[in-house]
């Protein structure tokens, strides 16, 4: 196996990765720089998968856990974590002296932020 700077180049210069991982893929396919960037392509395409897949369990882990708004006893709303964390963000696009205010009332008024999980536990926000 006869790996060799201009191989390594070549590698990088159509996959657009380092020296060190163009490398390991020509030493992982026996020098062949076509079977090299087959390996690379490969590769990426698990990692795509793999953070595909996590992302896929952090939504489904959203959409269980939810937020609840409480005063006293008294619920006075449940949302998805995933749908708070989107109506914040486009609050904050929107109008972010608003979702200030929101707080400071809800904090004056005593409200509480809870979390709740798959399991039944709760943790407080603040």
């Amino acid at each position: 196996m006869n790996i060799t700077l201009e191989s390594i180049d070549a590698v990088r210069e159509r996959s657009g990765t380092s020296y060190e991982e163009a490398r390991e893929a020509l030493e992982a396919t026996g020098g062949s720089v076509v079977d090299a960037l087959i390996y690379l392509e490969q590769k990426k395409k698990s990692k795509t998968d793999e953070r595909i897949e996590k992302l896929k369990a952090i939504v489904k882990d959203g959409n269980v856990n939810k937020i609840r708004l409480k005063k006293d006893e008294k619920v006075l709303l449940t949302v998805p974590v995933n749908v708070g964390i989107v109506g914040g963000l486009v609050g904050l696009a929107a109008a972010p002296w608003s979702i200030l205010a929101a707080g400071a009332a809800a904090y004056g008024f005593d409200v509480k932020f809870e979390i709740v999980r798959e399991d039944g536990s709760v943790s407080d926000l603040f």
